[in-house]
Formats: structure tokens, C-alpha cells, sequence
């Protein structure tokens, strides 16, 4: 019987291709997503089975993880994928309203997900968790809802490593950088994001695609990372390293120096 995984947010984006890319390496997948629809199309087109649910409902987590337990077997790897993303704003000017449903899904939503999926993990010894961070766990950014529910899910994680690594269960993260999703596809039609303002602050030339990070999740949950556990591993095309080096206060090198050419990107 292949082994059974679970994938919040499923039905597009990173969700979508972490489901992919795992009913790719042999797992059967549940797909969970408060969109319906999303979620058959998804489960249909992998082999796997769709459960509509918010993630915010802790009462239907609960029930749905017994349901998965019972029709497609033992879950032996999980993603949190489910997460909202807000516009920039000061934190003076928020939407309150929006803010309390950005936490309510991104921060609550893993914490109700750990806690209806993991119980059963840690009794049989055996599973592997990927929670969805992002850079904005290790940087502030102008996103006052969304950059502190990603901080709360990287020191989620940590703590998380360390209670359930003794009962067998490995916690790590993934950090995406701007990644190519429909949410952020929608804002740079929208005019709020920039895709070549993105690659300036990245040390590669490049766009990140969601499959960037199912690849990631994939090391991540697999034997190849027996020995890794509390890590948040940013996918970001080296965007945390390149928005230090070329904000420098001192002058980028090539700036100082006459007839020398910067890198391209």
C-alpha cells in the first residue's frame, strides 16, 4: 500500500505542485482546500482524494484526519501549504479585519493542521512534516499581517522539531521567496508587484516557480534529509543574500570602480 500524505492549501499554487510532486514519488495525497473544486481537480488528476476544508476549523481537521486515517491509510508526511497573502501597508493603517484572517489561516490554520495530523504520527514512531514559511520569517517586510505570521511559523517549526523528534517525527520548513502562485501572479497584473524589481533584489537571474519549492519540500520530507529536522530552508533564488550585498551602505564594488561592468541581473 503506498504511503499516505496530506497537503493543505492543495488546490493551486506551492500546495498544488507539493501534491504533485508527492503523488510523483509514489504517495497517495489528500488534497485539502477550502476550494472545493480546486481540490477535485487536483486529487482527480494525481490519483488522490480531495477534502474541502478551512483549515481555521479546527473541529473539521479533526475530522477530516480520521477520515483520511481510515479511507486511504496511515499518513506518513504532511505539508502545511495553506496560507493568505495581504497587500503592503503600514500596521497603522491595516485592515483589521483583514489582518485577524491572514493569522487565522496562516499561523492558526498550521497550528490546527500539526495538531490534528501529527497525534497519530508520533503514536506509530514514524512521519516527516514540511510547514510553508517564507522570506518573510527572517526579515521584516511592509506586509504587517503576513510577515509576523510568517516569524510565528519559523519559530512554530523549531518547536515543533523539537518536541516530536524523539517519537519519530522530523519538522522542517520551507521559505519560499516570490514565488510565481496565482496570488502573486494576481498582483503583478494588479500593479502591487514588480517581476523585475523581484529578480533586482535576488542573487539569480531568475523567477521562482512553485515547483521550486515542491522540489525542496520533496528533500525535506524524503530519506535524504533523515538527519535534518528544525530547519526553515529558504527557496528564494538568493534573495536574502542579494537584498543585503546590494543594499550596502559602503557602495557596491563595481560602483566604485571606473570602466568595471556589473554582473548581469
Amino acid at each position: 500500500m503506498a504511503d499516505v500524505a496530506v497537503v493543505t492549501g492543495g488546490a493551486s499554487g506551492i500546495g498544488e505542485a507539493c501534491a504533485r510532486r508527492l503523488a510523483a514519488e509514489g504517495f497517495r495525497v489528500a488534497v485539502l482546500d477550502r476550494d472545493a473544486e480546486g481540490a477535485e481537480r487536483v486529487a482527480k488528476e494525481i490519483g488522490g482524494a480531495a477534502f474541502p476544508c478551512d483549515v481555521s476549523d479546527f473541529d473539521a481537521l479533526r475530522g477530516i484526519a480520521a477520515r483520511v486515517e481510515g479511507e486511504l491509510g496511515p499518513v506518513a508526511a504532511l505539508v502545511t501549504a495553506a496560507g493568505l497573502i495581504n497587500n503592503p501597508s503600514r500596521l497603522l493603517d491595516m485592515d483589521v479585519e483583514e489582518h485577524d484572517r491572514v493569522w487565522e489561516v496562516n499561523y492558526h490554520g498550521t497550528v490546527r493542521t500539526l495538531r490534528a495530523f501529527v497525534p497519530a504520527m508520533e503514536s506509530r514512531g514514524r512521519g516527516a512534516v514540511v510547514t510553508v514559511g517564507s522570506i518573510n520569517s527572517f526579515a521584516p517586510l511592509p506586509l504587517p499581517a503576513y510577515n509576523p505570521s510568517k516569524v510565528a511559523i519559523k519559530g512554530l517549526t523549531e518547536l515543533m522539531a523539537a518536541e516530536c523528534g524523539r517519537r519519530g517525527v522530523r519538522v522542517n520548513g520551507v521559505a519560499p521567496g516570490y514565488t510565481m502562485t496565482p496570488a502573486i501572479l494576481s498582483r503583478i497584473e494588479s500593479g502591487h508587484r514588480d517581476p523585475e524589481a523581484i529578480k533586482a533584489t535576488e542573487a539569480l537571474d531568475m523567477l521562482i516557480e512553485p515547483e521550486h519549492i515542491a522540489n525542496a519540500a520533496w528533500f525535506l520530507l524524503s530519506d535524504e534529509a533523515a538527519a535534518i529536522t528544525g530547519v526553515m530552508l529558504p527557496v528564494d533564488a538568493g534573495h536574502l543574500v542579494g537584498v543585503h550585498y546590494r543594499t550596502y551602505a559602503g557602495g557596491l564594488p563595481w560602483e566604485r570602480q571606473e570602466g568595471v561592468t556589473p554582473p548581469a541581473g
